[in-house]
């Protein structure tokens, strides 16, 4: 069946994890978040926490939703950790119990809180599961328990066990869950049969929210206090693209063991309704985007040519599956795709004839080279700068740039409307 790019999926970027196998590093994503993803609805894209790629996200566009879910502690100095009052000795206690957890990744955190803050900036559906709830929290200036037994205690209140070692799947403990809240719709039918407000849920972490950010709204608490799930009530709207949550705990891998079934029929409706607001969100920006006026003409010309490639790969793969020979009247459809690749992947060769796509003469070409120079000579002294700045600082000129661009879009689209 031939791919037809109009219907293309909605995108959901999600980060990996690194762990080691076999004496070397491995980047993975559970699953069940992959399984559940699709089966509502959309494409799963997985982000690598490979050196750099905070930098790169632009590269991933278009994003449509960020699903942000396990992995390791967040470094505290994103999130006043000095305030925990934990002492070196008890620092170096958690990290020997908690060891897979407390060793810090800092591209991890980087690529992670870039994602959470482009999708605050911009409205993209975002749902963060355990350390993906607390990346949303610490990204809208929120703080973390370093560890919730320790602080807790010395808060003068008993922790229950949030995670168990031994029984790391079957753990689960109780949350209370608040009236009003997506996850008292998700889980009403449940609730109403045991006759109140609580649900048994899985736990795998030793950190958590500590001062919930103040756009947020508490959905679930543990008996001792945390907050185990949370939600912006101004940016919750699945229908019209509008997604901002954290839980706490895992509704995907809430399963029995024996046949795989959910806990509760309300565990996947979090991944549900979090796909159709990311369905809404890449409907609603489609919208937006859509040419008018003199652009649909260039619209339907790029429309034909998208055809006519897309008609080629077709017939390319056909060929490659089938190992038969092109019909000869098939061979210029053929090389439609072969001169687009070229075209695509010839990129010294389109540097070399520039000045002769632009018209120029020779006299003028010295000009365009002295000019192509300065922007060589600026962008030396832009990289030196750069280079002395923080992850933090490139993180944000690189947000603040994003957001120029937005806006030199969208007063450039109403200049072309009213010229029309």
């Amino acid at each position: 069946m031939a791919l037809e790019l109009s219907k293309i999926l909605p995108r959901v970027l999600i980060v990996s994890r690194r762990s080691v196998r076999k004496n070397k590093f491995v980047d993975f994503v559970g699953e069940y978040h992959l399984d559940l993803i699709v089966k509502y609805g959309a494409v799963p894209v997985i982000v690598p926490r490979v050196s750099g790629v905070h930098m790169l996200l632009d590269s991933f566009e278009p994003i449509h939703g960020v699903l942000l879910c396990e992995g390791e502690d967040i470094d505290p100095s994103h999130y006043q950790a000095e305030v925990s009052g934990l002492s070196p000795e008890e620092l170096e206690e958690i990290r020997s119990l908690h060891v897979s957890d407390t060793s810090i990744d800092s591209e991890k955190d980087s690529i992670e809180l870039r994602l959470a803050k482009l999708c605050l900036e911009r409205n993209i559906p975002y749902m963060g599961i355990c350390r993906g709830s607390q990346v949303l929290n610490v990204a809208c200036g929120g703080t973390l328990y370093q560890d919730v037994g320790k602080e807790l205690f010395k808060e003068g209140r008993e922790a229950i066990a949030h995670i168990n070692y031994d029984d790391y799947d079957g753990h689960r403990h109780a949350v209370r869950v608040v009236e009003g809240t997506p996850l008292q719709a998700w889980f009403g039918e449940s609730l109403e049969e045991d006759g109140g407000m609580e649900l048994m849920v899985n736990s795998y972490h030793h950190q958590g929210v500590k001062r919930l950010a103040e756009r947020f709204v508490p959905m679930a608490f543990a008996p001792d206090g945390l907050v185990e799930g949370f939600y912006d009530p101004d940016a919750y709207n699945p229908e019209e693209g509008k997604f901002i949550m954290g839980l706490q705990f895992h509704p995907e891998r809430m399963r029995h063991p024996e046949s795989d079934e959910f806990d509760y029929p309300g565990c996947p409706s979090a991944y549900q309704e979090f796909v159709k607001a990311v369905v809404a969100y890449q409907r609603k920006v489609a919208s937006s985007s859509a040419p008018v006026g003199r652009g649909l003409q260039m619209n339907r010309e790029m429309e034909k040519k998208r055809k006519i490639i897309v008609r080629s790969f077709s017939l390319a793969r056909d060929m490659y599956a089938s190992r038969a020979a092109l019909p000869p009247c098939e061979e210029p459809a053929l090389e439609e795709g072969a001169e687009f690749l070229e075209s695509n992947m010839a990129l010294s060769l389109q540097q070399e004839n520039r000045l002769k796509q632009m018209g120029a003469t020779v006299r003028n070409a010295s000009s365009y080279m002295k000019k192509l120079k300065m922007n060589e000579e600026k962008e030396t002294v832009a990289r030196n700068v750069m280079g002395k700045m923080s992850i933090e600082q490139l993180s944000e000129l690189l947000s603040f740039y994003h957001m120029i661009g937005q806006i030199c879009s969208d007063v450039l689209e109403r200049k072309l409307l009213t010229s029309l």
